[in-house]
């Protein structure tokens, strides 16, 4: 059955238009003077939809605040007839994965009684509109698409969609023959899919399922050990034998780190075993459900809570991709405080930046050396400002977590002598505080045959070398890897997981 299709306009605000705009006529022509957008609703259904369900339907679509900017229609077609329809681009979610948008959507349309839509997605539509109908250049435009998308889990559409049917084939999992090519293959699989294993990982691995399984690995076997292995992930250096001068140091990294905890523990009732740590908090009144799980009353209760911190920078994503670089360090510093002991709660969160010279358009500032060369591969500071700290609000919005407070800084200076310091490689950090039950500090030990079980959203190749990439050495990645290794938020998601 073919899609159903709503319009609603606009897409843009009237600020994002405004910067959309600005950037259209200096990176694509300067003949453009308006740009007009709307969101397309791509509806599928088992079975035909009634007017009492479309009614309900164009409701929750037009948000109830101005119907009369929804139609079954295109509001960008039809104007006059010397548009240009090479003027007009149309971007989505890729039809692999159902978005958690639908899944939203879907779930709001099942709560008023229309059972039978089964999927639905929102693109957005673009319409430049340049003096005298003029065509920039193919590649001009192509700058243009690129900033209206996210091409990890977006693409453009060619023509207005008729089903959700994608066409995308999983990739195989297939076998690294490693009992017949030796170590050879592991090298192999490592600089293709960016696995970030150093020589004695490559020898570690060969040796486990050569020598002890008796088996070769599969692909899917190598992503998930270059990941959970990494020492982005394990942090192997910090608790290595540390030798200063030939001579071996009393003690590891970690252990000097953890000294002052092991001298005086005191308020002290997490640390260093957990995704987070926790100090000592107080008894207080609140409410839980008799029932945990089901459907239940809520009940008083006189509980003791402990005060939950935890904090991490994401600072090379949100470099190479800043809005979705800050969101995920915002989710994944959510995911530790939720993930303490058996379970807390989520309260607020903090986020910080500190970047290079921000050359602001129209406020030079003497100290701002414009010879400075920064990497193809990272966002300008001034991008990493606005869409980072967009990025972790919008996060937050989603998940249900307020940003409550943060700071930024922004230096870079040439000294005499001819150095240069600056924050070229941006740093991120977010940072946020929970509550957790005194009775759910502690994790149940893991027994025997137990599985583990990887709980989340759909996965493009997107966060897939995530650790990988942080551990790889200077110098040996390539950008690609760079931009398929910053994950991409999920907030609705991680709500319903948390």
């Amino acid at each position: 059955m073919a899609l159903l299709s709503f319009y609603r306009t606009p897409a843009l605000s009237r600020a994002k238009k405004s910067e959309l705009l600005s950037f259209a006529q200096k990176n694509v022509s300067s003949d453009i003077h308006d740009i007009e957008s709307e969101f397309c609703f791509y509806i599928d259904a088992d079975g035909i939809i009634t007017d009492d369900e479309s009614s309900v339907i164009r409701w929750l679509f037009a948000e109830t605040f101005a119907p009369e900017n929804l139609s079954l229609d295109s509001f960008l077609l039809g104007v006059s007839p010397s548009d240009s329809p090479q003027l007009l681009f149309e971007v989505g979610p890729r039809m692999n994965f159902t978005t958690a948008w639908s899944t939203n959507a879907v779930s709001i349309c099942h709560a008023c009684g229309i059972r039978k839509i089964s999927r639905i997605e929102r693109s957005r539509r673009y319409r430049l509109i340049t003096r005298e109908n003029i065509l920039p250049s193919p590649e001009r435009l192509q700058s243009f698409t690129d900033i209206i998308h996210d091409p990890m889990t977006e693409c453009l559409y060619p023509k207005t969609l008729i089903s959700f049917e994608s066409g995308v084939k999983p990739e195989p999992v297939w076998i690294v023959p490693l009992l017949e090519e030796g170590v050879d293959a592991l090298r192999a699989i490592n600089v293709s899919l960016g696995l970030g294993l150093d020589e004695w990982d490559m020898n570690y691995y060969y040796d486990l399922f050569v020598n002890h399984m008796h088996r070769n690995p599969t692909n899917v076997e190598c992503f998930d050990l270059s990941q959970s292995n990494s020492e982005h992930s394990r942090h192997w250096f910090f608790k290595g034998k540390l030798i200063i001068g030939g001579t071996p140091a009393a003690s590891t990294l970690i252990e000097m780190i953890q000294s002052p905890l092991t001298k005086n523990k005191r308020n002290s009732i997490i640390a260093f075993k957990d995704n987070s740590s926790a100090i000592r908090g107080s008894r207080i009144r609140t409410i839980i459900p008799e029932k945990p799980g089901q459907p239940a009353l809520f009940q008083e209760k006189n509980l003791y809570y402990h005060i939950i911190f935890t904090a991490e920078t994401h600072n090379f994503p949100t470099g190479v991709a800043p809005f979705p670089g800050a969101e995920t360090g915002t989710g994944g510093r959510i995911r530790d405080v939720h993930a303490t002991g058996t379970g807390s709660h989520v309260v607020a969160g903090t986020a910080a930046y500190c970047v290079g010279n921000l050359f602001i358009p129209g406020y030079s500032l003497p100290w701002e050396d414009k010879t400075f060369q920064y990497p193809p591969n990272l966002a300008t500071p001034l991008q990493i400002e606005i869409e980072a700290s967009n990025g972790t609000s919008d996060y937050g919005n989603k998940f249900g977590e307020p940003v409550i407070q943060g700071y930024t800084r922004s230096f870079g200076l040439r000294l005499p002598d001819g150095e240069r310091r600056e924050w070229v490689k941006p740093i991120m950090f977010t940072g946020g505080i929970g509550q957790i039950d005194s009775r759910h500090i502690e994790k149940i030990p893991p027994e025997k045959d137990m599985f583990v079980v990887k709980i989340g959203g759909p996965a493009y190749r997107i966060g897939i070398g995530g650790g990988a990439a942080s551990s790889m050495i200077q110098g040996e990645n390539i950008e690609e890897l760079d931009f398929s290794a910053v994950q991409r938020g999920d907030a609705e998601m991680e709500q319903k997981v948390n």
